[in-house]
């Protein structure tokens, strides 16, 4: 993207912190592992000398678990993945030898919020709103943004609120409030490049077989990312923004832990 156009967006400087903290007994979707974490030295284990010591910790993490960023190879349809055709052959125990997250660039570029909690004039949709094409026009229209190509494109629910509430903030029976297929067929037409929101799922839930994730990773290369605090920039009314946000290098894997950081 052009850096002077990425100079417009910065107005005051402000950095807002997009990424969720890890801790034993964080949410996580029930089809993916949980974050363990155990300090493996303590201070005064092993003391240097002049009394100098040093803890360290262990930890373990699905890739999908906490603020995350999918690996265009995350999803297939009918055995194929976006950039890579037939996946069989590229893929074992050890990861994805095509369409893993260590292949991912570094994203710094245009960032929107489409506040639709915020459009609602409600703190958090219902678990049954269905985020279509009329609801991302709508947020548009009342922010006074456009969405274009190359874009970063944000989808505020309010569901992050109920983050530290394990079982209300997955809601696995309820269902999650979320994107949909006209939706995302609105964000392809305008060129977007990434699509994140403050659920586990970025799509409405219950799924029996995640339409989004195809149209967006499979079917357009559109990567996703999910459980996203996007609640500050929505209270200081900060709608675009400069993005920044860069996976691990897990060879490989099929989503990273990342930190997102906003720029306004």
């Amino acid at each position: 993207m052009d850096p002077a156009k990425l100079k417009q967006v910065v107005k005051t400087g402000k950095v807002f912190d997009l990424g969720m903290d890890y801790f034993v007994g964080m949410p996580h979707h029930p089809v993916h592992p949980p974050f363990t974490f155990s300090l493996a030295k303590m201070h005064g284990d092993i003391v240097y000398e002049g009394e100098v010591s040093a803890s360290n910790c262990l930890f373990a993490t699905g890739g999908h678990t906490g603020t995350h960023m999918d690996a265009l190879g995350h999803f297939s349809h009918q055995g194929r993945v976006h950039g890579v055709g037939e996946i069989a052959p590229h893929q074992g125990y050890e990861g994805l030898a095509k369409g893993g997250i260590d292949q991912v660039a570094p994203v710094v570029t245009r960032g929107v919020l489409l506040d639709i909690a915020g459009l609602e004039e409600v703190d958090c949709l219902g678990h049954d709103y269905r985020i279509g094409a009329e609801a991302l026009q709508g947020a548009c229209e009342k922010q006074g943004v456009a969405v274009e190509p190359g874009d970063s494109v944000l989808l505020r629910t309010g569901w992050i609120k109920s983050y530290y509430d394990g079982q209300k903030y997955i809601a696995h029976e309820e269902g999650l409030p979320g994107l949909v297929p006209d939706g995302a067929d609105w964000l392809v037409a305008r060129g977007v490049t990434h699509v994140g929101s403050d659920t586990v799922a970025l799509e409405k839930t219950p799924s029996p077989n995640y339409p989004v994730h195809i149209i967006l990773l499979v079917e357009n290369g559109i990567h996703i990312l999910e459980v996203l605090n996007l609640d500050d920039l929505a209270a200081e009314g900060v709608h675009e923004f400069l993005f920044m946000v860069s996976p691990l290098k897990i060879k490989g894997g099929t989503a990273s832990p990342v930190r997102p950081v906003a720029v306004g």
